[in-house]
């Protein structure tokens, strides 16, 4: 847990032509790259989504409690509602959506000061980039941890997220047994959301093909990976490569 904390795996993280900051707000924690350093900006993006967040939460703490979709109304936050519709979408609670969710929000408002945006937060990311990015895999112990890397081609002008659940790593909840559900799709939050469903449905490595079926299927899904000890999955549109 300790190296998790310290977030080792940022050490293996590089986005060539950008220059990288890191913005702190209480528990959040974001390794940023942009064209410039934007850390005013970016401060003043994450604490205005974290007030709304817990502005929120205050008035509806079942939010924030809760494992099952929860309905918010129109004129909630915006990070609330990207959250709700995310869990609801594959059938989480909101907070599954949290890490990406905060991701997305903030990597999209630094859009409008520079082209290209890599936004880190816990292990999950907000990728807006016009060239190909490479992304390595963190799976605890298993023997592929470290061994592959995900190729992702330039993205949609709205960017894309690719979002990781364990529950071998990191402080996270997971009902399942995967060391790595990776979820790459049209969205950071979904792909957070998606990420928790995914790892919660492989308890066993006979899981996992329907569990990966299941969550590939989902609107917006671009594609998951499983890795369960020395077990493998992929489905959709992934390209791997060994780094």
């Amino acid at each position: 847990m300790q190296e998790y904390i310290h977030r080792f795996y940022r050490r293996w993280m590089q986005a060539a032509g950008l220059v990288s900051f890191r913005v702190t707000v209480r528990e959040s924690d974001l390794l940023i790259w942009a064209e410039r350093d934007l850390s005013d900006e970016a401060c003043a993006s994450l604490v205005r989504h974290r007030e709304e967040l817990e502005g929120f939460i205050a008035l509806q703490p079942p939010f924030a409690d809760t494992f099952l979709p929860y309905a918010v109304p129109g004129d909630a936050p915006e990070v609330v509602r990207i959250m709700a519709s995310a869990g609801e979408r594959v059938g989480v609670g909101p907070m599954a959506a949290v890490a990406g969710a905060i991701a997305e929000v903030v990597g999209k408002d630094l859009l409008a000061h520079s082209r290209e945006i890599m936004l880190e937060n816990g292990g999950d990311i907000y990728l807006r980039s016009e060239r190909d990015r490479r992304i390595g895999v963190f799976a605890g112990g298993s023997p592929l941890s470290g061994r592959l890397a995900l190729v992702i081609p330039p993205t949609p002008p709205g960017g894309l997220g690719v979002c990781t659940s364990s529950a071998s790593v990191g402080p996270s909840y997971s009902a399942g047994a995967a060391d790595a559900a990776l979820v790459v799709a049209e969205s950071a939050a979904l792909a957070d959301a998606a990420a928790t469903a995914l790892g919660n449905r492989a308890k066993t490595t006979e899981d996992i093909e329907d569990a990966l079926s299941t969550v590939a299927a989902v609107e917006g899904v671009v594609g998951c990976l499983l890795i369960m000890g020395e077990h493998l999955g992929v489905k959709g549109k992934l390209a791997l490569e060994h780094p």
